[in-house]
């Protein structure tokens, strides 16, 4: 409530841990890759607060409960549907959303019809879409239905939820010491398991190079497993499967594209200097081709229910279809007309694993 108020001495700690929070994520963020063109953390609307409070309680949406103000169903939804009812021993009864406490503090879910009235009126925004787990989902009902009633309807607003990262033992996962892990330490763990395989494996031939691939693959194998199933589904956090080079994870992925790439390399000064036509003959060529082909196909599934495990299983299909390929055509043997249009498929291939997983927020290395 102090620091509500403007309390000076509360507003200069607060500062120092807005500072110290900002450079950490953005430490985390900038070893996911993700930047933001904005950073408006919820002390950004606190002028708002109370001009919102006032407009909910002019208007009759809000009105005084114990003390709070609070948002009440307006009746005209079933209570089965209605994210203001609730189900008790008696029959339905009431949920609202709490906008004012009744110690005059305000709480997140003012914050978040602030920052919405914000959008709406200073950004004009067409969509606005919230990337948080299930648990929430009641809030934004009511964050919604709220935001209808200040006719802030105009946007597409929608919650995208998310499932459970669960441990081995497949309970949600939590450190050794019961706690909830910090995502800085998971990409951590999965740098360092990423390093020895490197180390056992890799042909990259600098400790500084062997780094960076460790750090690159560890990196893509925690967000592809993120990506790579259904959003609302909870999956386990496996290091060992998530780094496995057989398997649906992103080193597969990656060891298709260098392989793709690996083969223009071998031929050096010898390789056309144009994509020749592809002339398909093989079965595996033939497959290969039809799935290259769905590409521009499969990009705008995604958005129509916001699953990027469509895209990360189309390309896991690409690369499965392309190493089937690569066992069974030759190509650097192969007569020269065979030879290019192979070639083309190769770098084909190449283009699309590095565009689809580049949508993922995945990048390619040049070599493994």
């Amino acid at each position: 409530v102090k620091l509500q108020a403007g309390d000076p001495e509360n507003l200069g700690i607060w500062q120092r841990c807005i500072d110290l929070s900002k450079a950490g994520l953005q430490k985390i963020y900038g070893r996911l890759d993700v930047r933001f063109d904005h950073w408006l953390g919820e002390s950004f609307y606190n002028d708002r607060l109370s001009g919102l409070v006032d407009e909910l309680l002019g208007n009759g949406i809000a009105r005084m409960s114990e003390g709070a103000v609070c948002v009440f169903s307006d009746e005209t939804k079933k209570p089965e549907t209605d994210p203001f009812k609730v189900r008790n021993e008696s029959g339905w009864g009431d949920f609202p959303m709490i906008v004012r406490k009744s110690d005059g503090g305000f709480n997140y879910a003012t914050t978040d019809l602030a920052t919405l009235e914000y959008r709406s009126s200073q950004w004009k925004a067409d969509a606005v879409w919230y990337v948080v787990d299930h648990r929430q989902s009641l809030h934004f009902q009511q964050l919604f239905d709220v935001a209808a009633r200040l006719d802030l309807d105009g946007m597409d607003l929608r919650h995208i939820s998310f499932g459970t990262i669960l441990g081995k033992d497949g309970k949600p996962l939590k450190t050794r010491s019961g706690d909830l892990p910090q995502l800085a330490d998971l990409l951590d763990e999965a740098v360092a398991a990423a390093g020895v395989a490197v180390a056992e494996r890799s042909r990259v031939e600098t400790e500084e190079e062997r780094k960076d691939l460790a750090e690159l693959i560890g990196i893509s194998a925690v967000k592809f497993t993120e990506l790579a199933h259904h959003r609302s589904s909870d999956y386990v956090f496996d290091l060992e499967k998530m780094l496995a080079l057989q398997g649906d994870t992103a080193p597969y992925l990656q060891n298709a594209y260098v392989r793709s790439r690996s083969i223009w390399r071998k031929l050096g000064d010898e390789a056309p200097a144009e994509l020749a036509p592809v002339s398909l003959a093989e079965e595996q060529e033939i497959h290969l081709a039809r799935l290259l082909v769905r590409f521009g196909e499969v990009v705008p599934t995604i958005l129509d229910d916001f699953r990027p495990n469509l895209l990360a299983n189309y390309l896991l299909e690409v690369a499965r279809a392309f190493h089937s390929f690569f066992e069974a055509c030759p190509v650097l043997k192969a007569e020269t007309a065979v030879r290019d249009s192979r070639l083309s498929l190769c770098e084909l291939t190449s283009r699309v694993l590095k565009q689809g997983l580049g949508l993922l927020g995945i990048q390619v290395p040049e070599r493994m």
